[in-house]
């Protein structure tokens, strides 16, 4: 019950985190830029998708992904192009309406999170600052594999994923201290 309790604790903990990271702090916004010419941008982009996904332009078909010289003649006409990682929704974003959809999602994703980041912390006879690196090195982990990758595959901005970065490890280890509290001294 103390885990769970936890965990309950560290999902709050996490999920305020969040809103003070994008809202009261620059972490959350690092390395994103206002678009110009938004509506011709979406027109534009329009034209070229077939419905909502994330498209990658310039890109190769994946039939021709094995295809050596349709990869080489892709590769030499690309060398200097330029590069967009688009996730294009033609619906438009329904938080823009109303955002309580997503809040909803994104604490139970929080929840969820801050739940298995508890149990993990009580596996152990840990001590406070024990468990509270422990949480640290799985935000530290969960940074390493998603945002690290979109950074070095999908080219995001270094400073989009420094901010990304810092949000899941500073987030972590805050949610961590008050996990940490809940479960208590050593458990034997």
């Amino acid at each position: 019950m103390r885990t769970i309790m936890a965990g309950l604790v560290g999902g709050i903990v996490f999920f305020f985190w969040g809103a003070v990271a994008h809202m009261l702090l620059p972490i959350g916004t690092m390395g994103m830029k206002m678009p110009g010419e938004q509506q011709a941008t979406l027109t534009a982009i329009a034209a070229t998708t077939h419905g909502p996904g994330v498209y990658v332009y310039p890109s190769i078909a994946p039939e021709k992904w094995n295809d050596e010289a349709a990869v080489k003649a892709f590769n030499e006409a690309n060398k200097d192009s330029a590069y967009a990682f688009v996730v294009y929704q033609p619906g438009g974003n329904p938080a823009h309406a109303d955002m309580t959809p997503n809040l909803e999602k994104q604490f139970a994703s929080d929840l969820l999170s801050a739940l298995i980041v508890a149990f993990v912390l009580a596996l152990g006879t840990f001590g406070f600052a024990k468990r509270v690196f422990i949480a640290t090195a799985l935000g530290a982990f969960s940074a390493l594999t998603v945002s690290v990758p979109y950074w070095n595959w999908y080219l995001f901005p270094l400073d989009f994923t420094i901010g990304s970065v810092m949000e899941q490890v500073l987030g972590w280890m805050l949610a961590g201290i008050f996990i940490a509290l809940v479960l208590g001294r050593r458990q034997r």
